[in-house]
């Protein structure tokens, strides 16, 4: 299990959105990570932070990578991995999105919490913050412990 956490000072779409950033980081990123081979089009320009806690993450193997992808003029290129992840529904039906993961060697202006995963999902209507939210992940890609 997972809680969904309010993260005031990150730019979301749901939130107030930064000046720099209009319309949310994801959906500038987007056509750029469509052009190198990943569409997020599917999913909801808006991560959902989930805390793993009292657990933390490693990577271990990501499913793309990209290195050096200038998205902004604002800030130096950044290297983002994607991972696979589901949300298992109470019936038991899988929704599949992805683990977004600026890494944060390339990304200074942003601090991300070891047991903070950012998900992407397509457009769901039953989130709220702090809801519980049941997840799978791939332990050949990340390792919980």
């Amino acid at each position: 299990m997972a809680d969904v956490f309010e993260e005031l000072l990150k730019c979301h779409p749901q939130l107030a959105v930064c000046a720099r950033f209009p319309g949310g980081t994801i959906a500038l990123q987007t056509p750029h990570f469509k052009a190198l081979g990943l569409d997020l089009v599917p999913f909801y320009s808006g991560t959902v932070n989930v805390s793993v806690a009292p657990l933390a993450y490693t990577i271990v193997k990501s499913f793309r990578t990209f290195a050096s992808v200038r998205w902004t003029d604002a800030m130096p290129p950044e290297t983002f991995s994607f991972f696979h992840v589901w949300r298992v529904m109470d019936d038991g039906t899988r929704i599949a999105g992805l683990v977004y993961y600026p890494h944060p060697e390339t990304k200074v202006e942003h601090f991300q919490r070891p047991d903070m995963l950012e998900l992407l999902f397509p457009k769901m209507d039953d989130l709220a913050y702090g809801k519980e939210l049941l997840v799978e992940i791939d332990p050949a890609e990340i390792s919980l412990a």
